[in-house]
């Protein structure tokens, strides 16, 4: 199966760059390039693509408000977005992952980690660099409880303790094998405890589970 990638960066020498990379594996495709979020949202919603990795600053609509009409709560088919971005900053982090990214890195990551997200993310995973893990969503300190989704923390049933084991592993940006390998159960026992955690805090990926853990104080930078 050939992934479909929509790239959308505001810099011509970007778009090329990501291009020559994904073009280059056997498995992938760009099926659009565009400058600004606008064109990102007409042509994600024409192509239907399996990947759209976006910019955050663009014209037109920046990258967060075009990952929150392809891929918000209140999509009825969402499609799945990549945030590649030189912003750090960790309300940026924190929006992209509310709109409904499932992938989160920075410019600066290797060709070879690029490749990984986009394969994750079409797969319906999610991967984020554990640079971004660490730095930015560690600065999603707990939310003040007379915040208006406050409520919205709390888990529709408590996580039992291995849950709770694999949540913050997965917080900290370690992949499946690696939760399995320290917790020292299966692959399957980590993909079962991961799909029971998303029902109990009622989100969509591994990517909102590590915000929710490190927003809500689950795992600490301390």
């Amino acid at each position: 199966m050939t992934i479909r990638v929509l790239i959308a960066d505001d810099q011509e020498m970007m778009r090329s760059a990501f291009r020559m990379i994904l073009d280059s594996q056997p498995d992938m495709a760009v099926v659009a390039a565009v400058g600004d979020g606008e064109a990102a949202v007409e042509q994600a919603r024409r192509l239907r693509p399996d990947v759209c990795l976006l910019d955050i600053r663009m014209p037109e609509l920046d990258g967060l408000e075009a990952t929150r009409l392809l891929a918000g709560p209140q999509v009825p088919d969402p499609l799945n977005v990549l945030i590649a971005t030189t912003f750090d900053l960790d309300e940026y982090v924190y929006r992209a992952l509310r709109n409904g990214a499932s992938g989160f890195l920075l410019k600066d990551m290797s060709p070879a980690l690029l490749v990984e997200a986009v394969r994750a993310a079409a797969t319906g995973a999610s991967l984020i660099s554990p640079t971004v893990t660490v730095r930015l969503l560690s600065h999603l300190a707990p939310r003040r409880t007379d915040e208006p989704d406050a409520a919205e923390q709390a888990p529709v049933e408590p996580l039992t303790e291995r849950e709770l084991a694999v949540v913050k592993l997965v917080a900290h940006g370690r992949t499946n094998d690696e939760v399995a390998a320290e917790l020292f159960i299966t692959l399957a026992t980590v993909k079962t405890h991961l799909a029971n955690v998303q029902r109990k805090l009622t989100v969509r990926n591994r990517v909102e589970i590590a915000a929710w853990a490190w927003r809500t104080g689950v795992v600490s930078s301390t």
